[in-house]
């Protein structure tokens, strides 16, 4: 059975980019909890702190590149299930490469977030309904 709230956390640095997230997000028919994090630090922090159902995950952030931290994830026995969703708009060119080795479930451009595609992977990974 689905959990009734899955817990989304956003990596994103950009003031204006996790506006727009927050507002898809938002527009999503079903609740969610959703923590919004700008550096691969704070991910951390919050991945110690709370169980998380998914990351969206920016690549370009100030302390690191969200796919080398894909890459930390899968290898960390207690966040190695946790869906990963590359969300960037300047992906490198070793992006995809290591996004593969890591086990992330989609690379999205920032026009590719909707709450239509959230729906959707929140689906495709059993987290609701």
């Amino acid at each position: 059975m689905a959990q009734s709230a899955p817990t989304c956390l956003v990596v994103e640095d950009t003031a204006f980019d996790r506006m727009i997230m927050e507002r898809k997000l938002a527009a999503y028919a079903q609740p969610l909890q959703v923590r919004f994090v700008s550096t691969l630090a704070e991910a951390r922090n919050c991945l110690s702190e709370m169980p998380i159902s998914i990351i969206f995950l920016d690549n370009s952030l100030p302390d690191g590149k969200g796919a080398n931290f894909a890459l930390e994830l899968a290898a960390h026995r207690n966040w190695m299930k946790i869906p990963v969703v590359m969300v960037s708009d300047w992906p490198s060119p070793f992006m995809p490469a290591k996004a593969k080795a890591a086990n992330v479930v989609a690379i999205w451009t920032k026009t590719e977030f909707t709450a239509l595609t959230v729906a959707e992977v929140l689906k495709s990974r059993g987290l609701t309904a």
